[in-house]
């Protein structure tokens, strides 16, 4: 899938200022090794990065463990799956991607804010809102997910389909399904992203596509809203109506989808987001709210009681969690997120992304509304 600028009728004249090139660029240098004989992978002449390195995956051990898997539970034929994973390459820019930042740098949410929540995003968003207004409308109304925060989602994973990835997901997910970085998570991050190339092969399987026509991030996520294989099988919708699953080259199924995602993941038609919300500077306890995990659990008056202010009345019915945002040497935001907040958090596990997405709809309607 090769990265689109769409032209957008009605809004034409605001993409005059997006013609930004998004490029994932650097020279592969890899020296894995196989599992099974030792042999350094061969460097496949001419190909960028993300087009890999040869390694001859259908020789390691864990691999053929993983083809018996497939054949035993799914049915998959053998001898196609070793030809499947004799063509795939190892992706040295993926694990150097995945690896965390390094240790002690101070966490800034300003900072990040202002790589998605700017202008050119902005005008993007407009644009994508005038040309797919009925779609999000649509969408709103039939999975409660505001238009404002289809448009945020999209608008931070892929610019609106600017960004969507030129890694063959079938190289990414087998690299970091059997050749993950060494972090503390190695194991469980390796299941995790077993269970993605199993659903890589699925949904190719299912769609009736070549598994190495799917382009995606360094990760494996695929098309606008960045979907990972095992989310487009449980939650992308045709929203067109043609029939057929399209998230690399259907705006309006990654609309629905985006919805649908959300609405899965506990999204309450009309509920707020986020509330600002200062802590007391005396010993109340309100530090113990933070780091509570990705969910609103906490009723209002326990909140208040352990030194949470909250700058306007709230419903007392409706349960919070507290958010932190830091700002590295500057002081952290606090904010009470509703249900809704930690729905949009299960997109990505992160209280920034999840704030960025909302500021982002935010300035995207307030821009459109001019």
């Amino acid at each position: 899938m090769s990265m689109k600028i769409f032209t957008l009728s009605k809004a034409a004249v605001r993409l005059f200022p997006l013609l930004l090139v998004f490029a994932i660029a650097g020279c592969a240098n890899a020296a894995a090794t196989s599992q099974k004989t030792g042999a350094k992978p061969r460097k496949v002449a001419g190909n960028a990065d993300d087009a890999g390195e040869f390694a001859n995956f259908a020789q390691w051990k864990e691999v053929n463990d993983f083809i018996d898997r497939m054949v035993g539970k799914h049915g998959f034929n053998r001898t196609e799956l070793e030809a499947i994973f004799g063509k795939v390459r190892y992706v040295d820019s993926a694990i150097q991607l995945i690896k965390p930042p390094p240790p002690g740098r101070p966490k800034n949410w300003r900072a990040y804010r202002a790589r998605f929540v700017e202008p050119v995003r902005i005008n993007a968003g407009v644009a994508f809102w005038d040309e797919h207004a009925d779609a999000l409308a649509r969408a709103e109304a039939e999975y409660g997910v505001p238009a404002e925060i289809i448009v945020g989602i999209i608008g931070v994973e892929t610019v609106y389909g600017r960004n969507t990835g030129n890694f063959r997901v079938m190289d990414a997910v087998t690299t970091l399904a059997f050749a993950y970085p060494d972090t503390p998570t190695r194991l469980t991050r390796m299941a995790y992203f077993r269970g993605e190339l199993e659903n890589t092969l699925l949904f190719a399987r299912e769609s009736g596509i070549d598994p190495f026509s799917l382009l995606g991030s360094y990760a494996g996520a695929i098309g606008w809203p960045q979907f990972m294989p095992s989310s487009i099988r449980q939650f992308a919708v045709d929203f067109n109506g043609d029939r057929h699953i399209d998230l690399r080259g259907s705006p309006q199924d990654a609309i629905g989808s985006v919805a649908n995602f959300l609405m899965k993941h506990g999204w309450k038609r009309g509920e707020p987001t986020v509330f600002p919300v200062t802590v007391s500077s005396g010993a109340n306890g309100w530090e113990t709210f933070i780091g509570q995990g990705l969910e609103a659990k906490f009723k209002l008056d326990d909140l208040k009681n352990a030194g949470v202010l909250p700058g306007m009345e709230l419903p007392a019915d409706m349960l919070f969690g507290l958010v932190d945002l830091q700002n590295g040497l500057e002081p952290t935001e606090y904010w009470l997120g509703t249900g809704n907040f930690f729905a949009i958090t299960q997109y990505n596990r992160s209280f920034f992304y999840a704030m960025s997405v909302i500021d982002l709809g935010r300035a995207v309607r307030r821009a459109r509304s001019r």
